[in-house]
């Protein structure tokens, strides 16, 4: 404090005398300099323009030019650089530098063209800021000129440029640079070696960048890192993990850059627990350890674990980035978690990350799978710019709700934009022709993704059309399709051939579909127990017993269903005839009373549906407690009074009695809900569901309807008769 205080005692005493020689200056620029004092030197330099000071050289200038650009005051910097009578090349390079460094890659190169003369450190600096910045094309084309000038690059140029070719994944190029590199006096630089050992990895070729790291002297930290991160990128998880632990036993400390690739490993190979006690060890956790842990999380589906995690990181005061917004929006999104997602939203808006691209289509992902499409789409219509990601979360959305016409207006505005589709946009398409029936149109659809966008059409978009043939009624076309297809078939195709058939009751060809699925996933429940309703929705029950006995001899553990229901930011989970709520009394007697109020209304549960050889009155206590009905009742138990939509979430497809006896309910109490279940969302409304009953082509469901009809008939007149009492 005493050296600042003197200094501008003494640049006082400078103004109060008047002129000043070159003598006078220099002791005072030079303790500027020490002391990093801007303000003392940025009067300095008012009192040389003040007294039209002109120095004999360019050393003063030049001093308080390389102060203002490494405490990044570009501003201040060019302003004197543009006032200095005379410039030498330490003038130019220094407010080169002072460009590179900030990323203003326009004023970089505009300056360096300017130039009336340059030497290495001027090409080594506009190289490096063009390659930091991601102009590696510019960065490539710059060294050509440094060479046509006769320029000798420097192991800085070579480190710049192999991280151009990294960055641009152009392996042919960086080979050329690795061979001036043999042939000229750095062959053995570490930093240069480290720089080649990244360049193979991230060009694929990591067995060569493993060569060059065995040869590699005096490794440093940068040296394992590359290596590390090399191993994780090309799919070699196990090798990652291995090199850590060769690193740590010979003495080297892992910084932040290893352990964040050493936990992305340990995720990728499913090793959570490992990744944990990794991350525990971190004394200070940085953004970037809080993310991969989080992200990890996400990619090995524990989605509430990362939004405990999240919460973690806010509360150790760590500011996430839009890359870890976006990954716990993701998870949000996967857990039709609204009340999370919103307040993600909100800290997203407050952060002022909202309009980042990855943040605002995952916001438009998280919205749709909440069944909240207008949300999504007003997120969408803000976006200031979006690729086709973006168009896709909403062109999905809108299929997986319902509103397939909407999906499908919203894919011709994506190609009026000139964006061309993917493959993830023909899943969404073609899932909307499937719910809307629009046969003709899914066949038009399916052609164009060879014909018109030269793309190959994937086994997603092959079980598309399976599900639309099988389900429109062409199930000899459907066939064909799985036979003459150019890929293997596998679970999906075969999955998907199966569920149809069970729709349209076709067992021989449902027989056929199992047969493959019990060879490609043996340890799959899910092909058996479709099977086996199959066999007893026919009476079958001697084929449903060797089913089940299938199952029992392979050890096939069948997975259990819930549904789940979040009320004031507490997620609540139901199985079937569940008795562990705590409220679960009042519960079933909420639910008894919703049975009774239909049951006036002339509903009675299907008990065809309890595909069981059991007595008619256990049927009845299987179908009338099953998870989302509960879930139901324990909502309205909550929100009796409300006019918001009840959500409720289910992990696998809703049967067919509570898909009716959603419809009723929504018109006995006047209330939508939304099921989300592992297919779709159903949002019923009135007494109708947004699918529009698009799963509703199975023989037994066709009864189904047809109470529903009787019974909604029923509910009119009751209410008209009531209506007309209390007139």
């Amino acid at each position: 404090m005493k050296v600042r205080q003197k200094l501008r005692q003494a640049i006082d005493s400078l103004y109060a005398g008047g002129q000043a020689t070159a003598e006078a200056y220099t002791p005072l620029v030079l303790k500027c300099v020490r002391v990093n004092d801007v303000g003392q030197a940025k009067r300095l330099q008012s009192h040389m323009d003040l007294h039209c000071f002109t120095p004999n050289d360019t050393f003063l200038h030049n001093r308080l030019l390389h102060m203002y650009a490494r405490l990044g005051k570009i501003s201040d910097a060019r302003n004197l650089f543009d006032k200095m009578p005379q410039r030498d090349i330490i003038s130019w390079n220094t407010i080169l530098s002072a460009y590179a460094k900030s990323g203003s890659v326009e004023n970089l190169r505009a300056l360096f063209y300017k130039m009336p003369f340059r030497d290495s450190v001027s090409y080594n600096t506009v190289i490096a800021g063009l390659a930091g910045s991601g102009f590696s094309s510019q960065a490539l084309e710059v060294f050509l000129r440094m060479n046509r000038e006769g320029f000798e690059p420097t192991e800085y140029t070579h480190v710049s440029l192999l991280n151009a070719c990294s960055r641009l994944l152009d392996l042919r190029k960086g080979k050329q640079i690795h061979g001036r590199i043999c042939v000229g006096v750095l062959g053995r630089n570490v930093f240069v070696w480290n720089a080649l050992t990244d360049m193979y990895a991230k060009c694929g070729e990591i067995d060569k960048a493993r060569w060059l790291f065995d040869r590699t002297d005096n490794k440093n930290v940068v040296s394992w890192n590359s290596l590390i991160a090399g191993y994780l990128k090309n799919g070699q998880p196990k090798k990652c993990i291995d090199l850590f632990q060769e690193m740590q036993l010979g003495g080297f400390k892992p910084d932040d850059v290893t352990v964040s690739n050493v936990l992305g490993a340990y995720f990728q190979s499913g090793l959570v627990d490992e990744a944990i006690e990794v991350f525990n060890l971190i004394k200070n956790k940085d953004k970037v350890s809080w993310t991969t842990m989080i992200v990890g999380y996400v990619q090995n589906g524990k989605e509430e674990d990362a939004l405990n995690l999240f919460a973690k990181m806010l509360a150790e005061g760590v500011k996430p980035d839009s890359f870890t917004i976006s990954s716990v929006i993701s998870s949000c999104a996967k857990l039709a978690y609204l009340c999370n997602g919103q307040v993600v939203h909100g800290k997203a808006i407050l952060l002022g990350v909202d309009n980042d691209l990855l943040v605002s289509s995952a916001l438009v992902d998280m919205y749709c799978k909440c069944g909240i499409t207008k949300e999504a789409w007003i997120v969408f219509d803000m976006m200031p710019s979006r690729n086709v990601v973006s168009w896709n979360a909403m062109i999905r959305g809108y299929a997986q709700n319902g509103q397939d016409l909407e999906a499908l207006v919203l894919y011709e505005k994506l190609l009026q934009q000139k964006l061309k589709p993917d493959s993830i946009t023909f899943v969404a398409v073609l899932s909307a022709c499937n719910h809307a029936g629009l046969i003709e149109e899914g066949r038009i659809y399916f052609d164009s993704i060879s014909k018109r966008y030269a793309l190959v059409p994937t086994l997603d978009h092959y079980a598309c059309m399976i599900n639309l043939l099988g389900r429109s009624g062409c199930m000899t076309e459907a066939i064909d399709l799985v036979n003459n297809m150019p890929h293997e078939p596998n679970s999906l195709i075969w999955s998907t051939l199966l569920s149809v058939c069970a729709i349209k009751g076709d067992i021989e060809n449902g027989e056929m579909a199992a047969k493959h699925l019990f060879e490609l996933e043996p340890l799959n429940a899910g092909p058996y127990i479709m099977l086996s309703n199959m066999y007893a929705t026919c009476g079958r029950w001697e084929d449903v017993a060797s089913v089940r006995s299938l199952m029992k001899s392979k050890n096939v553990k069948k997975f259990a269903a819930y549904s789940w229901i979040e009320i004031d930011n507490e997620v609540h989970k139901f199985v079937a005839e569940d008795a562990t709520h705590p409220q679960t009394e009042i519960i079933y007697e909420e639910l008894g009373r919703l049975i009774k109020k239909l049951q006036e209304a002339g509903f009675m549960p299907d008990t065809k549906l309890v595909l069981h050889n059991v007595e008619e009155e256990e049927k009845f206590a299987s179908i009338c407690y099953h998870s989302e009905k509960l879930a139901l009742a324990y909502g309205l138990i909550k929100n009796p009074h409300a006019t918001t939509p009840i959500r409720i979430m289910k992990n696998i497809r809703v049967c067919g009695d509570c898909h009716m006896f959603m419809k009723l309910v929504s018109k006995v109490i006047g209330r939508p809900i939304i099921l989300r279940d592992s297919n779709r969302f159903h949002h019923f409304v009135g007494g109708s569901c947004s699918c529009k009953d698009y799963w509703e082509q199975n023989r037994l469901v066709v009864l189904l309807h047809y109470i529903w009809k009787i019974a909604t008939a029923n509910i009119e007149n009751k209410n008209k008769n009531d209506a007309s009492k209390c007139s």
